[in-house]
């Protein structure tokens, strides 16, 4: 009799697979608010390591992080009409508090451009303030419809920048060097995660902002997801806030700004991209588990040489687990951690301690061969790059074997229902062709040159739309 999958085959239910293996590994559950969420211990060790590679980024451009309050006066949201008519639908309002009505209802952070923008206004008072450059990791409720963990949920974690600068030039310098070497070298270097950078739509666009860019990936059924955005905000809440400061030539200037955010949705690309029908396969890089050793019996010998590896491994700097709950058979540990993508598995057994070897089990490429227990430390390194850098290459091979080129909005259509992407010139697609697309669920993902850089307006010549269904 055929064995029972652990989790639902991909290929039959995509969705299904997705819920599976989120509950299976271990990941969230569902809140008790319709819409939020619990992140387990593992999925949250996956958060830690993806906050403290981005965090390591952003300080590096000479960012300071902060924190700003989770509730900001309504009347905050009258100042930018473009922002608050962007969010009107997904806020939530609290009205009462200490059993009274307030004076004024506080909305919930569902962003905080306009609370940051209040005190930029008071922080900046000459040229020698600037450039200025918050970042802060925080929470954020937009109320969502239709919730689907770590994707869209009604509560959910995040980063966010806000900088404020001197010049035009300088806000769009820093957006753009955000999105390509702060998000761009995370996904590529740590979520061996293939994208590709463009510029939004002015339907696309951020509430507020006058240009946003965007890094987008696609998922193991083909629809895209929109991993970061980087947004110019121009004037528009220095208009709002009033936010001048003292120029060189004692002038009063109006700053120019940026946001920008990455939030817990990476959790869902990383089961998207990467996993597979046995779980999730987790990049060497952001694995806070790399290597698991599980002893097979519970013989004190066996015991003994797992612990003593896990040392020797964790003395060379690897990230180690050691499995040692023998009550548990070992059959059902092994799927555990393959479900939760451990990339590396060394199983040890007393036949092993005989043989002086162990069996090596790798994640990625799959597969289990016997190695040498004395040349671990010095094979497992390289193991891991190799494995780190398959991820990537898969991911990369996806898209492109995936991503058609067409020349009408049918041909466009017909290629996103085939499970890909397609990309059609901008000038033959153009708004309207835009409004015709979403009666098909389809979106302009991104606008990208034709030499694949990001076009500096939304109608230079050559322009691409890069068109998919989207998460």
């Amino acid at each position: 009799m055929a064995k029972t999958p652990v989790l639902t085959p991909r290929a039959d239910d995509f969705p299904r697979w997705y819920q599976d293996l989120i509950t299976k590994a271990e990941l969230a559950d569902n809140g008790p608010v319709r819409g939020t969420m619990v992140i387990r211990p593992y999925g949250y060790g996956l958060w830690e390591r993806m906050q403290a590679e981005m965090d390591a980024r952003i300080k590096e451009t000479g960012t300071q992080n902060a924190y700003f309050p989770l509730l900001i006066p309504q009347s905050y949201f009258a100042r930018e009409a473009d922002h608050v008519e962007g969010f009107a639908p997904e806020l939530a309002v609290v009205t009462h508090g200490g059993g009274k009505e307030l004076e004024e209802p506080a909305v919930v952070r569902p962003t905080s451009e306009m609370i940051i923008n209040d005190y930029f206004s008071k922080w900046v008072q000459s040229y020698r303030d600037l450039p200025l450059k918050i970042n802060q990791w925080a929470n954020v409720v937009r109320w969502e419809l239709r919730p689907r963990l770590f994707l869209r949920t009604t509560e959910f974690l995040w980063q966010e920048g806000h900088t404020a600068h001197a010049t035009y030039e300088e806000a769009r310098d820093f957006a753009a060097h955000i999105q390509q070497h702060v998000y761009g070298d995370f996904l590529t270097e740590v979520l061996a995660t293939d994208f590709v950078s463009g510029r939004k739509t002015a339907k696309e666009r951020f509430a507020g902002a006058v240009n946003t860019l965007t890094l987008e990936s696609m998922m193991g059924d083909g629809k895209a997801l929109q991993m970061v955005t980087s947004h110019e905000l121009g004037q528009n809440f220095a208009k709002a806030f009033n936010t001048r400061y003292l120029s060189r030539e004692g002038r009063q200037e109006l700053v120019w700004q940026t946001s920008w955010g990455s939030t817990t949705r990476m959790i869902g690309a990383l089961v998207m991209t990467h996993g597979d029908d046995n779980g999730l396969r987790v990049p060497p890089r952001l694995a806070q588990i790399q290597v698991v050793v599980l002893a097979i019996k519970g013989e004190e010998a066996v015991l003994a040489k797992v612990r003593e590896l896990g040392d020797r491994l964790k003395a060379a700097g690897l990230r180690v687990h050691v499995d040692d709950r023998t009550d548990t058979p070992f059959g059902r540990r092994a799927v555990d951690w393959e479900l939760k993508g451990v990339p590396v598995r060394i199983e040890v057994g007393p036949r092993d301690l005989e043989n002086g070897t162990a069996m090596v089990a790798r994640r990625i490429p799959g597969g289990k061969e016997p190695m040498p227990v004395d040349s671990l430390v010095r094979l497992l390194p390289a193991i891991l790059e190799e494995d780190q850098a398959l991820l990537l290459a898969q991911s990369r091979e996806r898209r492109e074997s995936r991503t058609a080129d067409v020349s009408t909005i049918e041909e466009a259509v017909e290629a996103v229902a085939a499970g890909g992407w397609a990309r059609i010139p901008w000038a033959d697609l153009g708004e309207e062709g835009e409004a015709s697309l979403a009666e098909h669920a389809v979106t302009v993902r991104c606008l990208v040159a034709a030499d694949g850089s990001v076009p500096e307006a939304d109608d230079a010549p050559g322009n691409v739309a890069v068109v998919a269904r989207a998460y």
